[in-house]
């Protein structure tokens, strides 16, 4: 039995989360998370840049119900590469209550498309973070959207700020529907009305197939999860950024965990905590629900929206 041990220095995922403050309105979505493995039954992908802990669907499960919300959004973690199998198991076993965003390679035939929609697959995510994934031409990633575009599939992208001006007119490109994850990865050093968010921020208002994730304060953070107004958490440097797009962009933002938080080394993030955030960037209930629950359930479920 091929045996897998965690990257050293990275964080096991927090075992015991509190319960949030904030409670969710009904219906809510975690729009961005993962599981990996159990590698025992679904080993990670030869080519992986890091190894992970197990993190099962069974424990997001858990989470999902622990923290309030109704459904989840999984996303193909780098970990697996192409191999789907986690996903689909998950969305499979998740009674409809899970969509899942994969991974796929330009050789993917045209019944393995149809055979992860039926499982819930609604999406493919386009990776760009050079430290995480190996440089796919873009050629092929254009190839991809195309196909999955007759499927009413979206592309996810994940970058860094620094990278969007190089890679802004392939994102304009793309036939689908377009998800950000975490904001671009913006330099919450700077000001939220600096040049370098203003372009993403820009970006997004003259593509109105653009939609961006306001999740990962704790990826981005510089001041770590120092209290706001008295109030536990949040992430404040990161507040005036993910309220800027929220506010901004109502119709077209999503939340997500990033559960179980893969590649942190400085601290994990206590997931009730995390969803104590939302009020602080969602600040009313119209916007709330907007970003919680109508938005990905137009984007995700939309016969049931």
């Amino acid at each position: 039995m091929q045996t897998f041990e965690k990257t050293p220095g990275w964080l096991d995922w927090y075992a015991n989360p509190s319960k949030p403050r904030f409670q969710v309105p009904q219906g809510a979505v975690d729009a961005h998370c993962h599981i990996f493995g159990p590698a025992e039954r679904f080993p990670y992908a030869p080519e992986r840049k890091y190894t992970p802990c197990d993190a099962s669907k069974e424990q997001l499960f858990a989470l999902r119900d622990h923290l309030g919300f109704a459904r989840n959004v999984i996303v193909q973690a780098t970990c697996h590469g192409a191999d789907n199998s986690a996903l689909v198991d998950a969305l499979v076993r998740s009674g409809g209550r899970a969509r899942g965003i994969a991974t796929v390679r330009r050789d993917v035939s045209d019944a393995a498309l149809e055979a992860l929609h039926d499982a819930g697959v609604r999406g493919v995510r386009f990776n760009f973070i050079k430290r995480l994934v190996d440089f796919t031409p873009r050629d092929e990633l254009m190839e991809i959207a195309g196909r999955i575009a007759g499927l009413g599939w979206h592309a996810v992208i994940y970058f860094e700020a620094a990278d969007l001006p190089e890679l802004e007119d392939f994102f304009t490109a793309l036939p689908t529907t377009v998800v950000v994850d975490h904001m671009g990865r913006p330099d919450v050093g700077k000001p939220a009305e600096a040049p370098e968010f203003s372009r993403f921020v820009a970006f997004m208002r003259d593509n109105p197939n653009v939609w961006c994730k306001v999740s990962c304060p704790e990826r981005l953070s510089l001041s770590g999860p120092a209290a706001l107004n008295g109030e536990q958490n949040p992430y404040r440097d990161v507040v005036p950024f993910a309220r800027r797009i929220v506010e901004g962009f109502p119709g077209r933002v999503l939340w997500g965990t990033d559960w179980p938080h893969p590649n942190l080394r400085d601290h994990m993030p206590d997931d009730g905590l995390l969803v104590d955030f939302i009020p602080h960037i969602a600040r009313t209930v119209e916007l709330q629900r907007k970003l919680l629950v109508d938005n990905p359930m137009r984007l995700y479920w939309p016969d049931e929206a």
